[in-house]
């Protein structure tokens, strides 16, 4: 039987490695199950691994790149006593405490560990297109979050790929720094809100490629364009930009707790009275619970939260 521990976090983002810092520093002696090296976002550090320069997290005033800060996160939590695992959970067992955790083979009949009170830090993927390009020019030219990198954008011609709330609102905030914004879309129409959809019309800054479809990413080290094609006319064109922004969605990395833990309509855990989800003793913090800012300063404050939730809940449960 494996030991029993205080806390165990589920993820290593900003707020998985936060809720450590907080958690090793109250002598929690946390264990991080940080996660395996992959090209998707539940990896070890989570989205900011797959990013460069982040200008915006405070107190970086020259900028830091994604990795490196996610690298200072993990060993200022290593630091004050934070273990780390380098896997994946396979598998969680909230319905008794202590609550068990499974690495590796899902269906053994031991869990791998066991915690007094869980911290749930998975993130959230954003939906990509799929293509080889993409994934190649992530972060050099792509992106996925026009708050995070519309900076870089200034003065550039930017497509953005979408036709819901988020994209309008990707394209809307881009025409803040770029020079001429092109939604594509592959349907005639936007899925977006009527209000959204009005000030999108309004905004000189914008066009729209409706019924298309990105099928290539132009350039070697940095987007040169995009090929769309009308998937009405089968016609294919080159947009002549220098940044793609890929707005169709966010998946948080929650199918691991279905069917244990509150989710909302599209997945995401619900939380209230700070952290808490509907298990006594299981928090949730970052991505996987938010999906209105998606910042890694806020992710890395839910998980501060997460950290203070769960020692006090630790303590009440000795009185």
């Amino acid at each position: 039987m494996s030991t029993v521990r205080d806390v165990v976090i589920i993820g290593s983002g900003p707020a998985g490695l936060t809720a450590a810092v907080y958690t090793a520093r109250a002598n929690l002696d946390p264990l991080v199950i940080e996660g395996e090296p992959s090209s998707t976002s539940d990896q070890p550090g989570g989205q900011l691994m797959l990013t460069t320069e982040v200008e915006n997290y405070p107190g970086f005033v020259d900028g830091i790149m994604g990795p490196e800060l996610m690298g200072n996160f993990r060993a200022q939590a290593a630091r004050f006593g934070a273990e780390y695992l380098t896997a994946k959970a396979a598998r969680v067992d909230f319905s008794r405490r202590p609550f068990g955790i499974w690495v590796g083979d899902p269906e053994a009949p031991e869990p791998t560990h066991q915690a007094r009170a869980v911290i749930v830090s998975t993130g959230a993927r954003s939906l990509m297109l799929g293509l080889p390009s993409e994934a190649r020019l992530l972060g050099h030219g792509v992106s996925t979050c026009a708050t995070c990198d519309g900076f870089f954008f200034r003065g550039h011609e930017i497509a953005v790929v979408g036709g819901g709330d988020s994209a309008i609102e990707e394209a809307i905030f881009l025409t803040k720094f770029g020079e001429h914004v092109t939604i594509v879309h592959r349907r005639k129409e936007l899925r977006a809100s009527k209000i959204m959809q009005d000030r999108a019309f309004r905004n000189p800054k914008i066009d729209f490629l409706w019924d298309s479809v990105v099928v290539d990413v132009l350039g070697e080290t940095s987007v040169a364009g995009v090929r769309v094609r009308n998937i009405v006319t089968g016609e294919e064109t080159v947009l002549p930009v220098t940044g793609v922004f890929v707005a169709i969605g966010h998946a948080p990395n929650t199918d691991l707790f279905r069917g244990q833990l509150d989710m909302d309509d599209n997945g995401y855990l619900r939380t209230h009275d700070g952290t808490r989800t509907n298990v006594d003793g299981v928090f949730a913090s970052g991505d996987v619970q938010d999906h209105v800012y998606r910042q890694a300063v806020t992710a890395a404050g839910s998980g501060c939260m997460a950290a203070i939730d769960a020692e006090r809940w630790l303590e009440s449960q000795h009185d």
